[in-house]
């Protein structure tokens, strides 16, 4: 299965919504996330990557079908939703780019993809002159009822890219778990690296 590359901006991006909808709705269905999320709030998030020049949108296509994406803005653009996680921090906001998400199905994982989302994100951001990289992650007790037997953490690939953890930087967000009837806070961890 051979990949190709794209990044969408603009129109492109609204022509995609729907198929990136339901790609970050799949992915994020498994582990660590287990987010039972909705077509209508995807579409909603998607689209706030249509109108910034700052923001990039990575697709990876097997043929003429979206399966992968990766998403990054600079992070004073979620001042509102990262304000408290950094507040103990040193690391000036609008020094900071943040890359959002990377998901890929499956069936195509091991083949670099990681790799070039992270490229792609890093080049853009130097490109518009940010000192720090920087992503989160979930956090997940090792003994969740839904953690599966032969899981593996990204921590290795992370560090081996140059990320680390931030100390004390930790976001609260709120989503409804695949297993559950409400939506219950989550932590999310989040890592930098220097550009």
């Amino acid at each position: 299965m051979s990949l190709t590359y794209r990044t969408l901006r603009g129109p492109d991006v609204t022509a995609a919504l729907d198929d990136l909808a339901r790609l970050r709705i799949t992915v994020f269905r498994d582990w660590p996330y287990l987010y039972d999320g909705s077509l209508d709030y995807e579409r909603s998030y998607m689209a706030s990557y249509v109108g910034n020049p700052r923001a990039i949108l990575v697709a990876a296509f097997d043929g003429d079908r979206l399966v992968g994406a990766s998403t990054g803005s600079p992070l004073i653009d979620h001042a509102d939703d990262f304000a408290n996680a950094f507040a103990t921090s040193d690391l000036p906001l609008d020094q900071v780019f943040y890359c959002a998400e990377s998901v890929l199905l499956d069936a195509y994982r091991g083949q670099g993809a990681g790799h070039r989302f992270f490229d792609a994100r890093e080049s853009h951001a130097r490109d518009m002159g940010f000192a720090t990289s920087a992503f989160c992650s979930v956090i997940r007790p090792e003994d969740h009822p839904l953690r599966p037997k032969d899981t593996r953490s990204h921590d290795a690939f992370w560090r081996g890219r140059g990320y680390a953890p931030l100390p004390e930087v930790v976001a609260e967000f709120d989503w409804k778990d695949v297993d559950q009837a409400q939506s219950t806070q989550k932590r999310l961890q989040f890592w930098g690296k220097a550009l």
